[in-house]
């Protein structure tokens, strides 16, 4: 049971202890697959997810380039959603996975988008 993703798994439980969403500060999650990347904004107590953005959306999709612009373009189209909904600031949940890469690219985007953490 020692491989990466229990590894990542008991990382993701130690955030998880520390932060959590609310309806004015929601928690913004991203999951890393080997392909796409997604990120969601949710309410932790009312269990609710507000909004998401993927790397698989038509508009992102369609753009060529690596996958890091890709994720630097989820998090701004994650920023974009949050400013409709009139969310300023978030708590950035990277889930386990190291800030760097395609995690970090996802982070600016989303600061560059307006968002604060």
């Amino acid at each position: 049971m020692n491989n990466k993703s229990s590894a990542r798994q008991k990382i993701r439980y130690r955030i998880r202890k520390k932060i959590s969403g609310t309806p004015s500060k929601p928690r913004l999650s991203v999951f890393r697959s080997n392909s796409d990347i997604y990120a969601q904004l949710i309410d932790d107590t009312n269990g609710a997810t507000i909004a998401s953005a993927s790397s698989k959306q038509k508009d992102i999709s369609a753009q060529k380039g690596p996958k890091i612009e890709k994720s630097k373009m989820v998090g701004e189209a994650i920023a974009k959603k949050a400013t409709e909904l009139g969310i300023k600031e978030v708590v950035f949940d990277r889930s386990g996975y190291i800030y760097h890469g395609r995690i970090k690219a996802v982070a600016e985007g989303a600061r560059e988008g307006g968002l604060d953490f």
